[in-house]
């Protein structure tokens, strides 16, 4: 199954690319072992109209020309779902297992996801009440998808 992370925005180099480069690689040493593909990632430029809902098409425009067929859709989201650690890797195994092709997440920009995208998505994430830079939200992201797959091999990084 194809992991695949749609991000409006660039992580500019510095210690958050970093961090997110260490569980990219990380996750790819472990993912062949579960039929898992390395992580693909595209990053998607800030729209620059005037207003937030025309920002909010362009880049909805851009993002839904990136997410494959039949992918499952997770967003992330203010809005969405608190799941922990091993609710979150029991989706992953379980699309892997039915025979998904791929899973894309998206990472809307500064104005969030279009409702379109919201609605389409199989599962909606947040990371917590609290706002977060998406920057950050990569990185957590990463680190969520990394933890998936030492759950699903019973590698002791997560710990219950």
């Amino acid at each position: 199954m194809r992991i695949i992370l749609i991000a409006v925005g660039r992580l500019k180099q510095g210690p958050e690319r970093e961090l997110a480069e260490r569980y990219r690689e990380r996750f790819d040493d472990l993912a062949r072992k579960l039929g898992l593909r390395s992580i693909e990632i595209h990053e998607l430029p800030e729209s620059r109209a005037r207003d937030a809902a025309t920002r909010i098409s362009e880049e909805a425009a851009g993002i839904a020309a990136l997410i494959p067929d039949k992918a499952m859709l997770v967003c992330l989201d203010e809005r969405g779902r608190n799941v922990d650690s091993t609710t979150f890797a029991g989706h992953i195994g379980r699309w892997r297992d039915e025979g998904i092709n791929a899973t894309a997440f998206v990472i809307g920009g500064a104005d969030g996801l279009s409702p379109e995208l919201r609605r389409t998505a199989k599962l909606a994430v947040a990371f917590g009440a609290a706002t977060w830079p998406h920057q950050i939200v990569r990185v957590l992201l990463l680190e969520q998808i990394y933890r998936t797959a030492t759950i699903l091999t019973g590698h002791p990084y997560h710990r219950a």
